[in-house]
């Protein structure tokens, strides 16, 4: 049966729910062409569909999931028209989107996550995004479903289910956050039968000196520690309770110093490269679904510096990654099931123009929230998503070269 083309509804144009220009701000069109540069794929003249205006497209699938592709372009081409003078924008064929989309690739996309998306708490205005002067971040990973296409399938994997295969193959990815303003620092994909470490490794070069890295069970490796520890970065990253950990010295709070060491060598070698933790056990009352004991390694050794009563409070702030996770899939994606590129190319890059634009949400919540003072829990991601998408772009040219400057964001 054929399908009907996805439109917006009665009485709405994708224009007035999308800014252009205000993803140029977040994203400068500066940074774009360097990294368009960079890998060789950048418009050296000027064309109806410019690669610039093809990365912020790609932006704009995610924050208009419904939409059919030709009505995407028609929000991101507001700008090409009023450069030309034009009332409306040049209407372009979806196999000409196919093609500028291919072109680029995914990895410029990946290089503006790791230019632009950076942390947005400051101490002055948001001191709960800090703890004793670090900044408060985690790392977590997740699943979403994909096209059922042979390069996907291919190239990703699929899981099996009670029946045989699952309908659809999936992709895995991890993130890392802030967790008070749920800002995604860096962002990685893999397939779906990839460790959780091998997905997450690569963002272990994201952690920088002055931030507290927050993680669950599946990183506390002795080549996991190590490899996060050398970013400068401190951590408090859960373990599994019944690992042998030795008491070398027990703590006024209650917790203790402790060891670990490497694996495949000799003892006194693994004794030489031995990294000193301290561990922090300790339950949460009038809990019964929870853990009867939790343990906590940390390389924070002073227990008067930070106590364990401190830290294991601290370490459930954990969990706000699992509310970005929710903001990515269900309020910005608004529960579309599967993403929709046919190829794993363009899987990897609609992933990476996905927490692109999430990250444009979050620093337009900041915005709000750091001008007021107010906890950004406070203010609705959902609202803000919807204010992005009704904001009318009033610039928006994304040329080959020379951009003009963005315009102030209107109060």
């Amino acid at each position: 049966m054929a399908r009907t083309k996805a439109a917006l509804g009665a009485g709405a144009r994708l224009a007035d729910y999308l800014s252009a220009s205000l993803l140029a701000r977040v994203f400068p069109a500066e940074e774009v062409h360097a990294v368009l540069d960079a890998h060789g794929c950048n418009s050296q003249r000027l064309r109806s569909f410019p690669a610039v205006a093809g990365v912020y497209y790609c932006m704009a699938l995610s924050l208009y999931p419904e939409a059919a592709y030709e009505e995407v372009f028609a929000a991101v081409a507001q700008g090409l028209a009023w450069a030309a003078g034009a009332a409306d924008p040049q209407r372009v064929a979806k196999s000409s989107i196919s093609g500028v989309r291919s072109k680029i690739g995914a990895a410029p996309l990946r290089d503006l996550v790791e230019r632009c998306c950076v942390a947005l708490a400051d101490a002055r205005t948001h001191p709960q995004a800090f703890y004793r002067g670090l900044r408060l971040v985690a790392v977590d990973g997740s699943n979403f479903e994909l096209p059922d296409e042979a390069d996907n399938v291919q190239q990703f994997g699929r899981p099996g289910s009670r029946t045989g295969m699952a309908g659809y193959p999936q992709a895995q990815c991890a993130v890392l956050v802030e967790c008070a303003t749920h800002a995604i620092l860096g962002a990685n994909i893999g397939a779906y039968r990839a460790s959780e470490w091998e997905v997450c490794q690569p963002l272990m070069s994201r952690l920088q000196p002055g931030m507290l890295c927050l993680a669950d069970r599946g990183f506390n490796g002795y080549e996991y520690w190590r490899q996060a520890r050398a970013s400068g970065a401190d951590l408090l990253w859960r373990c599994a309770a019944n690992r042998q950990l030795p008491v070398h010295q027990l703590l006024e709070d209650g917790s203790y110093i402790s060891a670990i060491y490497p694996t495949g060598v000799g003892r006194v070698q693994a004794q030489e490269q031995a990294m000193v933790v301290r561990v922090i056990e300790y339950a949460l009352p009038n809990d019964a679904a929870g853990q009867p004991r939790y343990r906590l390694l940390t390389t924070l050794l002073d227990a008067r510096a930070a106590p364990a009563l401190e830290l294991a409070a601290l370490y459930h702030q954990r969990w706000e990654i699992e509310a970005v996770f929710d903001e990515l899939k269900t309020h910005l994606r608004q529960s579309r099931r599967v993403l929709r590129s046919k190829t794993a190319e363009l899987v990897r890059q609609e992933f990476y123009g996905w927490v692109l634009a999430h990250y444009a949400v979050r620093w337009l919540l900041h915005q709000g929230a750091a001008r007021h003072r107010i906890p950004h829990e406070e203010l609705s991601f959902t609202g803000h998503v919807q204010l992005l998408r009704r904001a009318q772009p009033r610039s928006g040219a994304f040329p080959p070269r020379a951009a003009p400057p963005s315009p102030p964001l209107v109060q």
